[in-house]
């Protein structure tokens, strides 16, 4: 289902629904290339690549064109945007939504505990046979587990907007129960507006207060359970396994320009964002 960019700071989500004259998301894939004298080519490439957006908008009306020009300039705070592409459609990670864990364990972590899940009663088991592949280990019916956004508290929301989260393929649709619980700006658990619904998707609105969304899953059956297939989605947009995780990643400023329009007081603005593990200043 189309719908429109969102940016700003978890807790200030603002929607931008006008469209951009122009929309460049092409990845920055971070490769040098080295080239002898004799013509042999070596490539030296980063681990993984960084997102980078870079948007512009002609005759922006005032109140948005203001709102931008508060985040560039860092006027209420200088941590990382939060910038929901509309192009993305399951908001995980591409490790989480694949049941995988491919980045080095931080030292001194838990191996068995990836940090993009969190299990509750249970465990996180890697596969003898397909090395980084994971599954939630239930030792009883109730075990649960979570998925963890790799910057904020969770996945930040704005109330009023539409979410669906889908269970791993793996969890038995019978038995498991799918849920979305609701944290404040503290990363505090609301205790109301959380969704549950027996079977792998759970659907429904952010509630007031809502500053981010935490998706859960209890298979509701013991045994090993592999990660992969969940999805989580906004906007209507449906949750299927089907959809690979693109993620949600922080963003920070690079670039800025803002002009007046011809006409007053529109603005043409343009902004180029990178993603980034944390902004610091």
């Amino acid at each position: 289902m189309p719908h429109n960019l969102w940016i700003g700071r978890p807790g200030s989500l603002r929607e931008i629904d006008q469209a951009a004259k122009s929309w460049d998301r092409s990845a920055d894939l971070g490769v040098t290339e080295f080239r002898s004298l004799s013509g042999r080519a070596t490539v030296v490439y980063a681990p993984s690549s960084v997102r980078r957006l870079k948007l512009s908008w002609e005759s922006l009306d005032q109140a948005t064109a203001a709102y931008l020009d508060r985040l560039v300039r860092r006027v209420d705070g200088n941590g990382p945007l939060a910038v929901l592409d509309p192009v993305v459609v399951n908001l995980l990670t591409a490790d989480q939504s694949a049941g995988r864990a491919l980045s080095p364990v931080a030292a001194g972590a838990d191996p068995a505990r990836p940090g993009q899940w969190y299990p509750v009663n249970g465990l996180l088991v890697e596969s003898v046979n397909v090395p980084g592949a994971y599954a939630f280990q239930a030792a009883v019916a109730t075990a649960t587990v979570s998925w963890k956004h790799p910057n904020w508290a969770g996945l930040p929301v704005v109330p009023g907007m539409a979410v669906t989260f889908a269970l791993p393929t793996a969890f038995p649709a019978a038995t498991s129960v799918a849920q979305v619980k609701f944290l404040n700006s503290a990363g505090n658990d609301l205790g109301s507006g959380a969704l549950s619904q027996p079977g792998r998707t759970v659907n429904g609105a952010v509630p007031a207060g809502a500053v981010y969304a935490v998706p859960f899953g209890t298979p509701g059956a013991v045994g090993n359970h592999a990660l992969a297939g969940a999805c989580f989605t906004v906007g209507g947009d449906w949750a299927s396994e089907e959809q690979p995780g693109e993620g949600y990643p922080a963003m920070a400023v690079i670039g800025y320009s803002d002009t007046p329009a011809a006409k007053l007081p529109y603005r043409n603005i343009s902004i180029d964002l990178l993603e980034a593990a944390s902004t610091a200043g």
